[in-house]
């Protein structure tokens, strides 16, 4: 780790790395994230309906996706907009695991529904509104479930580390990294997405690191190129939202792709990903390693 960034990043010393523990390796059932693979997470912003949610899970699973993802609870800027079918959603989600096999990961909104979402949630996620969310942060840590975080839309990688730490504090370091943009001067994008915070959080902490290029530009068009740049700088796989009729959509329709773009997508990651590990074997297998 560079020097500086371990000062900087000397305050939170149960997410960071350390001799005793350079990389924890967050477990899903048989998912390892952290371990090499690049872990694809795939789904609708939103669960709508039963008949939305099976068949891009179904579509999803066959185009290389390992866990499904879709909102039951939504946190929407505007009070008029969809917000979430709730439990029915997430019992659809349920179905969902049962049919494809796939692990779910959704979205938490308050500390009060932690229980319920546990019960049908491999992975809770905090998503970016909810990143300083100290009590949601605490009770997630005592949860017993693997937590997704994403950074904040204004969140330096200090306050995504805090974040972290508040989380491990509480019992729970399988914690999962997500840089999903921040809100910049540029208005031709949804977000900026900051390419350097994988690099320099996977030199910085012990998490796995994944990347949301959907949410990092609120483009469709641009997704397949912003994960083929979290691959490139080593993210340890990302979460991408996949609609079978996106212009219809209820919550995110500009940023979704379709399914045959979801396919499009993973057929050409598959060389980049081959490209990084054959890098990476390389590197190692040199005296001394990388620097």
């Amino acid at each position: 780790m560079a020097g500086n960034w371990s000062k900087q990043f000397s305050a939170y010393p149960l997410v960071t790395k350390s001799p005793v523990c350079p990389s924890t390796v967050v477990c899903v059932g048989d998912i390892a994230i952290g371990d090499g693979d690049f872990v694809v997470m795939a789904g609708p912003c939103s669960v709508e309906s039963e008949r939305q949610l099976l068949s891009t899970a179904e579509a999803v699973a066959l185009g290389g996706a390992r866990i499904l993802r879709g909102g039951a609870f939504k946190p929407r800027s505007s009070p008029y907009a969809f917000q979430g079918m709730g439990l029915d959603g997430l019992k659809i989600l349920a179905k969902a695991r049962e049919l494809t096999g796939l692990a779910i990961v959704t979205e938490i909104l308050s500390e009060a529904d932690v229980d319920l979402v546990a019960e049908y949630a491999d992975i809770m996620q905090v998503g970016s509104r909810n990143m300083e969310n100290v009590a949601l942060l605490e009770r997630v840590g005592r949860c017993g479930r693997p937590v997704l975080l994403k950074r904040g839309m204004v969140a330096t990688l200090e306050d995504l580390l805090s974040a972290a730490e508040c989380i491990a504090a509480n019992g729970n370091t399988d914690i999962i990294l997500c840089e999903r943009g921040i809100r910049t001067f540029g208005t031709a994008t949804r977000n900026t997405f900051d390419i350097t915070a994988v690099p320099v959080l996977k030199a910085a902490s012990r998490l796995p690191v994944i990347v949301d290029p959907s949410h990092a530009c609120g483009v469709r068009s641009l997704v397949p190129m912003l994960a083929r740049a979290g691959v490139v700088v080593g993210a340890d796989g990302m979460i991408v939202e996949v609609h079978p009729d996106p212009d219809h959509a209820l919550s995110d329709g500009d940023q979704s792709l379709t399914i045959a773009q979801f396919g499009d997508m993973m057929r050409d990651l598959d060389g980049y990903i081959q490209l990084v590990s054959q890098a990476a074997l390389s590197c190692t297998s040199q005296s001394g390693g990388c620097a």
